[in-house]
């Protein structure tokens, strides 16, 4: 196993100026672990009510995701969750939250996942992210998704989690709120304090900022003239990265700003279709065409 996922797995009723889907496949590790997979062998942890189907397992399974870390509780319901897109596809209107089996998650890991040289803990309870890290016997490269309810609520525990963490995804409000600065750079040189050598500062549509080592670096989203659905473009981004990470071995400098752009070109296929509909087929030969295209428009002369 190469990369262990641990986070949400949900149905999903989702609505759009394109059309709508009830209770499609989603959660944040179906999301990354889809991109995930396209780079190297991948495991999640997660539960799941009787309404996860067959046809749901195989999806997951048929890119050779590694489900023995799913856990199905029997009578029980999986996360549910309803939305509502207006034509700003960067704002949404949450209807209906429903945690179900998700509620007493408690993440139990197989044994062969406990080698996995990296671990990507998704947004969920920060107490729940350090329950993962205690169970492995020698730290792999740890990366972290959180929200601003956690940031809110548990902040001190959450601390501890960065304190064990190498790289940080977050938003740009969230950045702000977790280190009390406006500016992004100061706030990025806070929260690197505290732990992760790595910080990604997602943006939507305006791309994503890099901070590592005192330097930074920034990958453009790839422009869609067509955005059917945005759910699950972030955790896609950190799936993308992660994958990308892990084949290489390395956070050198290259490794982390090929990452970044191979994370922006999996959310950009995930915005196309409703749900996971679009990554179910996705192949590499797709992501380097266009982390190629989008190498292209990003091209700058240098004097």
């Amino acid at each position: 196993m190469d990369l262990v996922i641990v986070g949400s797995v949900a149905l999903d009723t989702i609505e759009t100026p394109r059309g709508k889907v009830e209770r499609a496949l989603g959660g944040s590790a179906v999301y990354a672990s889809l991109a995930t997979s396209l780079f190297c062998r991948t495991g999640i942890v997660g539960v799941v009510g009787e309404d996860f189907t067959d046809d749901h397992r195989r999806l997951l399974e048929g890119r050779g995701i590694d489900l023995s870390g799913l856990e199905s509780v029997a009578g029980g319901r999986t996360f549910f969750w309803q939305g509502r897109y207006g034509a700003d596809p960067n704002e949404r209107e949450t209807i209906t939250t429903e945690l179900n089996v998700f509620e007493r998650f408690r993440p139990r890991l197989p044994e062969a996942f406990l080698g996995a040289g990296h671990l990507f803990l998704g947004n969920i309870d920060p107490e729940l992210q350090l329950l993962v890290l205690d169970r492995f016997p020698e730290r792999p490269v740890t990366a972290c998704d959180t929200m601003n309810y956690w940031i809110e609520s548990k902040p001190e525990r959450l601390r501890d989690v960065l304190e064990r963490s190498d790289i940080l995804f977050v938003n740009d409000g969230e950045a702000r709120q977790l280190s009390g600065e406006t500016n992004l750079l100061r706030a990025a040189r806070s929260i690197s304090a505290w732990g992760p050598r790595v910080l990604v500062i997602k943006k939507g549509e305006h791309g994503a900022h890099l901070f590592a080592r005192g330097e930074g670096f920034i990958a453009p989203a790839f422009p869609l003239e067509d955005v059917v659905d945005p759910t699950g473009a972030g955790d896609t981004f950190a799936g993308g990265f992660m994958g990308a990470i892990a084949a290489a071995g390395s956070l050198e400098d290259e490794d982390l700003r090929r990452a970044m752009v191979f994370g922006a070109v999996a959310a950009s296929f995930t915005c196309e279709r409703f749900s996971v509909e679009r990554l179910a087929g996705l192949t590499i030969e797709e992501i380097r065409e266009r982390y190629d295209r989008l190498a292209a428009l990003a091209r700058f002369a240098r004097d």
